[in-house]
């Protein structure tokens, strides 16, 4: 896999060269558009407004519209002439508790790898977050704009995520102001609930279904055949008796400590050997 940014990661006077990896990346089934008359594929073109006429992207020029119908023309020179500092250097300014973090500034995730020459700082770094149960704050230039990142210890490693600045958080009028004092015996139920279906974290057992229908939907249509259509789920009544209703769930999910019955993923399986083990 190829690096996304590579340059040095700088903690106090130590200086540690690094890579950074794309952590995640999601997975989606991809269509091209096509001619309905003929299917053969079409293509989006360049046109300038002006002079009605498709041009290259060669010909393109990035401009900042200042006033309606009006730009600022900037060229690629002149944007790599004010790159910060941080476009080759990640300085870790300041720590933070790892539980003052709040998941909502998370933004994209990269594995940070060291080189060769810097893997005993970076073990020392990794070590010192875990222990500590502290974030690193940095500053990072990639893709030709400014980051402030969070360094987090994951699985023996570091991982880095872009972080959302706090005017990029969007704030829903009257969020979080529900102003209705739940009874304490349906808190108790709801809590039992919970309990029944509690579960070990397990990603692998989760899945895009909707994609898995677009490729069974693509494989019919390959091998000439019908897919069943997805049954809805019914429209689900408006509750009236808050409390008989969590009574009817608890019921369902098989009583308080009573799991329903859920398909052994690998994942699962491996920490049942694990804990035998043990």
């Amino acid at each position: 896999m190829a690096s996304l940014w590579s340059g040095y990661l700088t903690f106090g006077l130590i200086s540690m060269p690094v890579r950074l990896f794309s952590g995640a990346r999601g997975e989606r089934v991809s269509f091209h558009m096509l001619h309905r008359e003929d299917n053969s594929r079409v293509r989006q073109q360049l046109m300038c407004v002006d002079e009605n006429k498709p041009i290259d992207r060669s010909e393109t020029v990035k401009g900042y519209e200042y006033r309606k119908g009006e730009y600022v023309v900037i060229e690629p020179a002149e944007i790599k002439k004010i790159e910060p500092r941080t476009a080759k250097a990640m300085e870790i300014l300041e720590f933070v508790k790892a539980e003052e973090v709040d998941p909502i500034y998370f933004e994209s995730s990269y594995y940070l790898q060291p080189e060769e020459a810097g893997r005993k700082p970076y073990a020392l770094l990794q070590k010192s977050l875990e222990h500590s149960g502290y974030y690193g704050i940095a500053k990072l230039t990639m893709h030709n704009r400014e980051y402030t990142v969070i360094l987090r210890p994951y699985d023996g490693g570091i991982m880095l995520h872009t972080m959302y600045y706090q005017d990029e958080i969007r704030e829903v009028e009257g969020f979080g102001k529900i102003e209705v004092e739940p009874k304490a015996a349906e808190v108790k139920v709801a809590n039992q609930l919970i309990e029944a279906l509690a579960a070990d974290w397990d990603p692998t057992k989760y899945h895009d279904t909707f994609q898995e229908n677009v490729k069974k939907l693509i494989k019919a249509h390959l091998e000439g055949k019908e897919v069943p259509e997805v049954e809805k789920p019914k429209k689900v009544a408006r509750v009236t008796d808050l409390m008989a209703a969590l009574k009817e769930s608890l019921a369902q999910s098989g009583g308080p400590g009573k799991k329903p019955p859920q398909r052994a993923t690998a994942a699962g399986r491996a920490r049942k050997k694990v804990r035998k083990a043990a």
